[in-house]
């Protein structure tokens, strides 16, 4: 009788626990056998017709190929902790993984299997993958979960073992710990790359431990989403050009990775804004090939492999018009330090690159935490204009001081620039607390990261306000007088009763900035900055001739009609800051007297449309 019941009681358990289980996203569903993460058996014919049919395709080929064949002499990655992060040698490992790994699944070559099994080896020996720092231990998971699945049915029973066991122990089961787990409930790329890696390692693995799987890829489907509320309304993504390519390459590859390993993407790519970011992306990169670098980004641009998801996704080859120009005109090896290389063969294949269309809209404007207007004359022409205007806070994740900033290029030239991040490494073994966000923290004595330096107003040589919040107020596409225009007062609160600034191209010649300003009941002294790369001459009051890569820019103040334009060094204060040289700050300071308004219009004007410049600049109210 005992018997009987106990037995009653397990099965009911059981039935319990397995309807918890299915209870889920992933439900019933399960994975394919090996290999299921993101290129299933028998989809490497379609990138071999790829690569025969495309040169550009093949191009791409022989650069993933040799830089395998480079890392077959390299000793593997060891265990070396730089300040408080492994992630420097997660990355490597991902990125030695993901290209081996590739190249033996095209070739079939055992000196890519051997190759990988080494490195998955040796970081399956390291003690740990670092928790503390868990986007560490989510880079390596990734990496080690490509490689164990791509070569699982090739890989020794021993080296299966060792590699199954180091996903399990030093990656998996230390994100069930609360201590390592509080990007559960970020809403930034921490989100997005944590819940990536797990999903990865826990499809690597599920067939020998189904039930914690299918828990941790649930998770993974239900958190995810924190982080992706912040795509919405339009896809402009907050922590800016740099951390697009980690948060949103990541998210993608745990979107792709589900699709082929549950046939559904459990409606991720659908949450607002997301699909929709891919446009904020090409339009940050200028004619020049450099990005839009607000916040903490590097300064230049680069192939990103995420958008050939998209484009395939949404059946538009023309958001892939940087990225050919990428494959196009620049050398391969390039590209080769890209961990996330690889992925474009898997997303891009059977593209046609040579026969993509240009992109329609000129203008691009994004809500959000942190919006952002783009705008060029063309997209065809090397020479065009283009400006990207930041509106924005303060406060958001990797934000600056940088609410009004701009760039600005003409001519092949970037003109008007943004100096963008410095490496945390550098400011954190100096002891600067950088992650602090209130008015008074450290992170904004760092030369770069506020509004000083910065193409922005400085009133009364104060910071910006972090709790402010400024908004794209409205946005004109008509040839002639292309605009976008923001309210910046509340970055300015205590200092100005109003500030709202307004850039536009004009009759796709040159370039027209605006401010419009009030003070409060006390004299406000407000300081207009552009910082440049080029040399500086300056020629008359409100006027001075910018020069590079034998290229003029002409900056005229329109008004106030008398001021002084004044060049000041970019040295910075503490001894922590980066050096900034070959670079100059230009421009001017206006006193308003208390309750006084204030204009101030400056044109930035290529030397070829000097004599164009003579348009007059209505009210921004009018910028329509």
């Amino acid at each position: 009788m005992r018997t009987g019941l106990l037995f009653c009681f397990l099965v009911t358990l059981l039935v319990r626990f397995s309807a918890l289980a299915q209870s889920g996203p992933t439900g019933n569903r399960t994975p394919p056998a090996h290999p299921r993460i993101l290129l299933l058996k028998g989809e490497e014919e379609a990138i071999r017709k790829s690569i025969q049919a495309d040169p550009i395709w093949g191009k791409m080929q022989q650069t993933i190929l040799t830089e395998s064949d480079a890392m077959l002499a390299l000793p593997p990655v060891e265990r070396i902790v730089v300040g408080r992060r492994l992630l420097d040698k997660s990355r490597e490992a991902l990125r030695r993984l993901f290209f081996l790994s590739y190249a033996y699944r095209l070739t079939k070559q055992p000196k890519y299997l051997q190759r990988a099994e080494k490195e998955m080896l040796a970081v399956s020996a390291f003690s740990d993958w670092n928790p503390s720092h868990f986007l560490d231990v989510a880079e390596m998971t990734m990496a080690v979960a490509i490689g164990y699945d791509w070569l699982h049915n090739d890989l020794s029973e021993g080296s299966r073992n060792t590699i199954r066991e180091a996903i399990l122990k030093k990656g998996l089961e230390p994100s069930l710990n609360a201590k390592n787990n509080s990007w559960l409930k970020a809403t930034h790329n921490w989100n997005q790359v944590c819940n990536a890696g797990m999903a990865f390692g826990a499809l690597a693995i599920y067939e020998d431990q189904p039930q914690l799987s299918r828990q941790l890829i649930d998770r993974a489907i239900e958190t995810v989403v924190l982080s992706m509320k912040d795509y919405a309304p339009d896809g402009a993504y907050p922590e800016g050009y740099g951390y697009w390519g980690y948060g949103t390459s990541f998210n993608v590859m745990l979107i792709s990775a589900l699709e082929k390993g549950f046939g559904t993407d459990f409606g991720l790519s659908q949450q607002p804004g997301f699909l929709k970011t891919a446009a904020y992306m090409e339009n940050m990169t200028g004619p020049t090939g450099a990005s839009f670098n607000y916040s903490d980004a590097g300064n230049g641009g680069g192939l990103q492999p995420a958008m050939f998801w998209f484009a395939n996704k949404l059946k538009d080859p023309s958001l892939l018009w940087i990225e050919r120009g990428r494959l196009q005109n620049e050398d391969g090896q390039r590209h080769v330090r890209d961990r996330l290389l690889p992925a474009i063969m898997l997303w891009g294949g059977g593209t046609k690159l040579n026969t993509i269309a240009e992109p329609k809209a000129r203008l691009w404007k994004g809500g959000g935490k942190n919006p952002v207007a783009l705008m060029r004359s063309s997209w065809s022409d090397p020479a065009a204009l283009f400006v990207g205007l930041k509106a924005g806070s303060p406060s958001v994740n990797h934000g600056h001081m940088d609410v009004g900033s701009f760039v600005m290029e003409a001519d092949g030239v970037r003109w008007a620039m943004d100096f963008g991040m410095q490496d945390y490494n550098s400011l954190e073994s100096a002891g600067v607390n950088l992650w602090g966000k209130e008015q008074n923290a450290q992170r904004w004595q760092v030369y770069r990261y506020n509004n000083f330096v910065h193409n922005t107003l400085t009133v009364d040589g104060q910071l910006q306000r972090v709790e402010g919040y400024a908004d794209i107020t409205g946005t004109s596409e008509k040839p002639a007088f292309m605009t976008a225009t923001t309210d910046i007062s509340a970055v300015y609160k205590g200092s100005l009763a109003k500030a709202q600034r307004g850039i536009a191209i004009v009759d796709g010649a040159y370039v027209a900035v605006q401010d419009e300003l009030e003070a409060l009941d006390k004299e406000a002294t407000v300081r207009w900055t552009l910082l440049t790369a080029a040399e500086v001459n300056i020629t008359g009051p409100g006027r001075a001739e910018l020069t590079k890569n034998g290229k003029k820019l002409i900056l005229q103040v329109q008004e106030p009609a008398k001021l002084t334009l004044t060049t000041r060094p970019t040295t910075p204060p503490h001894d922590y800051d980066a050096p900034n040289p070959g670079s100059t700050l230009l421009g001017f300071d206006v006193t308003l007297p208390a309750g006084a308004k204030q204009t101030l219009k400056v044109l930035l004007i290529p030397e070829k449309a000097e004599q164009k410049a003579a348009q007059p600049l209505r009210p921004l109210a009018q910028w329509r």
